[in-house]
């Protein structure tokens, strides 16, 4: 007698991206091939010092550490006082992971929710904060002002994410905003994760080079008040350092949540390789290549966004980060299928909640050639 088969497996939806088949194909129909400035994926070469760095670590027989080496967790305090103005954190209050994703996945497990607990997350964002609340058995909720929260969902919320520079949306919350965040969160006694991954990419008002502000960090003394119980700054060098590829990132905040995510993390073998906590220790500490990247992004951008505008979009926020959100005042597919007639491959802005529907993301991740190509497509000619 055959014994009955459970099921296995977690109950996720669909990975969203699938949807887009049809789309990048009809693009890749274009003559010159499709332009795919969907996915913000790094396209340019992986900065040589880091390389460099990379294969001098290469002879690595033994377990890396979780908690990072201190070589390394002292570079990442050092550009926190250097690029974000964060001064006095202590190393021992770092710790790298294995990219930005996969905290944003676990973290809320690793914080112990369960359910019940509510995990708030922004009004547009990407799919993994609902993922990372999934998992754990919480309940996401979506809002950008605790606020709007009644009562009993505000009692449970023990995890708040903040996205600034925000992906899709190029958001930026100054430092007021996020002061009085913070404050809320600390009145209800829940965690503020803040996801900042995009902050060395400010344009306009928020872009260091050309004279702007500096994009706050949740861990900023003019947010966080002199002390930072309750508050995670999480940020990744795939953006700024072209290193999506090592998946090398990094956690820092509070003093009394650190001791246990990394004592989890041991248990759970959660370890970023010692060759990349070593090429992350290098990038950290070398601001030429990050701003020559960034150098290139504006470039990009500043051709991207008046061909976009002659096309009829219009472009709203994007005050920094990798990404153009864009509308046509019609349904968000409408404007995929349109652009993908021309071989331009974005994402649907319903891919990140209800309020994603009427918007595209348009990214800067493609080559100088790509983007040229795309620009005069977007004008009628050239392939």
């Amino acid at each position: 007698m055959t014994a009955a088969v459970n099921s296995f497996g977690l109950n996720l939806p669909d990975y969203p991206w699938e949807a887009m088949a049809p789309y990048v194909a009809k693009a890749s129909e274009h003559p010159g091939g499709a332009v795919n400035l969907s996915i913000g994926t790094p396209v340019d070469p992986t900065p040589q010092l880091v390389q460099d760095a990379l294969k001098a670590a290469a002879n690595a027989p033994g377990y890396p550490t979780v908690h990072g080496t201190p070589a390394l967790r002292e570079a990442i305090a050092g550009w926190f006082e250097r690029r974000r103005g964060v001064a006095g954190l202590d190393p021992r209050n770092i710790m790298p992971t294995v990219g930005s994703k996969e905290l944003v996945a676990w973290l809320p497990l690793l914080l112990g929710l369960t359910s019940g607990d509510v995990v708030v997350r922004p009004k547009v964002a990407y799919p993994t904060y609902d993922i990372g609340a999934t998992l754990a058995g919480a309940t996401s909720v979506a809002t950008d002002n605790l606020d709007e929260l009644d009562d009993a969902t505000r009692a449970r919320v023990r995890l708040i994410w903040v996205n600034s520079p925000g992906n899709p949306t190029g958001s930026v919350r100054d430092a007021e905003s996020l002061k009085s965040l913070v404050v809320q969160a600390r009145e209800i006694g829940a965690v503020v994760a803040s996801d900042e991954c995009y902050a060395e990419l400010g344009w306009g008002d928020w872009d260091v080079q050309r004279g702007g502000r500096r994009v706050p960090s949740i861990l900023d003394p003019r947010v966080a008040g002199g002390s930072h119980q309750g508050l995670l700054a999480v940020y990744s060098l795939s953006k700024q350092s072209n290193l999506a590829g090592y998946r090398a990132a990094f956690v820092a905040g509070d003093p009394d949540l650190m001791p246990n995510l990394v004592n989890s993390r041991k248990h759970a073998g959660m370890i970023v390789p010692y060759p990349v906590q070593e090429a992350m220790r290098v990038a950290m500490g070398d601001d030429t290549h990050v701003e020559a990247q960034k150098d290139l992004y504006r470039g990009r951008r500043e051709r991207l966004v008046p061909a976009l505008l002659d096309f009829g979009l219009e472009i709203k926020e994007s005050d920094a980060g990798l990404y153009l959100w864009s509308t046509a005042g019609e349904d968000t597919w409408a404007t995929v299928a349109r652009l993908a007639e021309r071989g331009i491959v974005v994402g649907p802005g319903v891919f990140y909640g209800e309020a994603g529907n009427g918007y595209v993301r348009v990214a800067l991740t493609g080559s100088d050639e790509r983007i040229d190509a795309a620009v005069a497509r977007l004008a009628g000619s050239g392939s």
